[in-house]
């Protein structure tokens, strides 16, 4: 069955469902300098149960820009972070399944079946030498261990995932990813090999894999981190997924996945050097990046428009703990350096833009606004129509912003030549 997850895949977020033909005008202007770009439109289930929405409304966000901009390439829906118990909702409507296996990394497995583990894979003890990494990784007893105690029970809920997928979807295509980003601790490339071993022993056609990698990925705004130890890492992880693809039951378009990958702009030229370097693919998911845009477009609006932004400001920093509680992982909010309610209503609607806007060169910008912004979707929600008529009303000034931020910001340096 031809894979239609392209080589370059980006996911795109669309909270409110109302930036579909703006986001996908992003990809036709990739297209016609030379890059195509596979686009999956992706959506998780917290995303669908704060804002009132249902799984089928992606597909047809998705189907209905497709039509109207006549894009002739494949496309996928992702059904985003899903597990086993909620996938169901899912299965109709979705071509691309993240299968989130975090919470389940870490989890010990009984111990007969931590032992038969152990004991089967024992002639994996010893050198082994994966092309381009200069020092062979010397897999021990230990390591063995480890994988058992770490990822096997997460392993073994990757594959009642996807054969629940596989049931349903039957001879309908589907592309598999599996995710552990959201967790403290990043998995090494010898553990990223040893994960893709398990997941191709229980036969789980993995597609895409997003591991958790070193230094900070929070929403909203750059990487925190060592860049020299990032960029061995991930040419490291390349190496073990081409590996993988040689001597593992996995398709040749098996790709690395960056989650939480929008805004992380010193990141982009080390990606971009290491896949043109290796000839590899990348998928790379954004979060949260169009939300904060129709802000922008907003704020930039006046009137009505910067009333409703500096509104749900106002009422985020209100909710403060309820907001940012789901995402503490991957946040760095400095309370102190947030704005007040009366600093905000003095603010022009380009002052506020400017503040919420990701532009490291801005002496306005404040990365802890935005980063509370991120979270704050539940109360745009919350205005109902009053909030999506916001959106339509300023229509014109929000896709130019939302298409802009993807294509110049993202897109361009991650896969320009």
């Amino acid at each position: 069955m031809e894979e239609k997850i392209g080589k370059y895949s980006f996911g795109i977020g669309d909270r409110f469902a109302h930036q579909g033909e703006a986001l996908l005008k992003a990809f036709l202007k990739a297209k016609n300098v030379g890059i195509d770009i596979t686009p999956f439109w992706n959506k998780s289930n917290r995303e669908h149960l704060t804002v009132g929405s249902k799984p089928e409304s992606v597909r047809q966000e998705a189907d209905a820009a497709v039509k109207a901009l006549n894009w002739t390439n494949n496309y996928l829906v992702d059904a985003d972070h899903i597990t086993f118990d909620s996938v169901e909702g899912f299965l109709h409507s979705s071509d691309f399944f993240t299968i989130d296996v975090a919470s389940h990394l870490g989890v010990k497995p009984p111990e007969k079946e931590r032992e038969q583990f152990i004991n089967a894979h024992q002639h994996l003890i010893g050198i082994l030498h994966i092309d381009g990494i200069h020092e062979p990784f010397k897999i021990t007893q230990a390591d063995i261990e480890s994988a058992a105690d770490n990822f096997l029970v997460a392993v073994q809920e990757a594959k009642k995932t996807f054969d629940l997928i596989q049931s349903a979807k039957g001879d309908t295509y589907f592309s598999i990813e599996v995710s552990m980003d959201e967790v403290e601790a990043p998995q090494t490339p010898l553990q990223l090999y040893l994960i893709l071993y398990m997941l191709s022993e229980f036969g789980v056609r993995v597609n895409t894999i997003a591991p958790k990698f070193s230094g900070k990925f929070n929403k909203g705004v750059d990487y925190v981190g060592d860049l020299e130890a990032f960029e061995k890492e991930f040419e490291q992880d390349v190496l073990v997924l081409n590996y993988a693809k040689k001597h593992m039951n996995f398709s040749q378009a098996l790709k690395l996945s960056v989650h939480s990958g929008s805004d992380k702009f010193s990141l982009y030229p080390i990606i971009n050097k290491l896949i043109k370097k290796h000839d590899a693919g990348l998928h790379l998911k954004t979060a949260g990046t169009t939300w904060l845009e129709e802000l922008i477009g907003l704020s930039g609006s006046e009137g009505t428009g910067l009333t409703m932004a500096k509104e749900i400001y106002k009422k985020a920093l209100d909710r403060y703990d309820e907001l940012t509680k789901p995402y503490a992982m991957a946040l760095d909010i400095d309370k102190g350096k947030l704005l007040s309610p009366h600093e905000v209503d003095a603010f022009t609607g380009e002052h506020f833009a400017r503040i919420i806007r990701h532009n490291r060169r801005d002496e306005k910008f404040n990365p802890h606004v935005r980063q509370l912004l991120h979270t704050s979707y539940k109360i745009a929600a919350e205005f109902g129509g009053a909030f999506t008529s916001e959106l339509t009303r300023h229509r014109a000034n929000i896709e130019k912003h939302v298409m802009e931020n993807i294509y110049e910001r993202h897109m361009l340096p991650l896969f320009q030549d």
